[in-house]
């Protein structure tokens, strides 16, 4: 199974966070499910380390290359991600969660999430 992963994980793995979940490490462990990663993650992930937030410290170089150095895909954002964005409630309204919400629904992909704002969106999202 594909998995996409909310910034929040794709923040914790590196330093094996213990913030993850057991259903979460159960997934990530499984040699069958293919974990993806969002240009949108390393992006937000750039934008808030710039701005000084503490939940942000990790260098967004150093977090793609060891994603991709460990077998996760990358997934860059399209023109057809961008434009679902429009089409999406606004329950949840950081524009870097609703991208990746529009990607998982556009890529059929389970959005892997800890969010319950993400979480009560339709389509395919796990809380984890």
């Amino acid at each position: 199974m594909k998995f996409l992963l909310d910034t929040h994980l794709v923040l914790w793995i590196p330093v094996d966070d213990p913030k993850i979940s057991r259903e979460a490490r159960a997934i990530l462990s499984d040699p069958s499910n293919e974990c993806i990663f969002s240009v949108a993650s390393i992006w937000e992930i750039a934008i808030k380390k710039r701005l000084g937030r503490p939940d942000f410290p990790h260098d967004p170089r150093e977090i793609r290359a060891l994603f991709l150095q460990n077998g996760y895909q990358e997934l860059p954002i399209e023109s057809r991600h961008a434009v679902l964005v429009d089409s999406i409630a606004l329950i949840h309204k950081d524009p870097f969660d609703r991208i990746l919400i529009a990607q998982s629904m556009a890529e059929g992909i389970t959005l892997l999430t800890a969010d319950p704002e993400i979480a009560s969106y339709p389509g395919p999202i796990r809380k984890i």
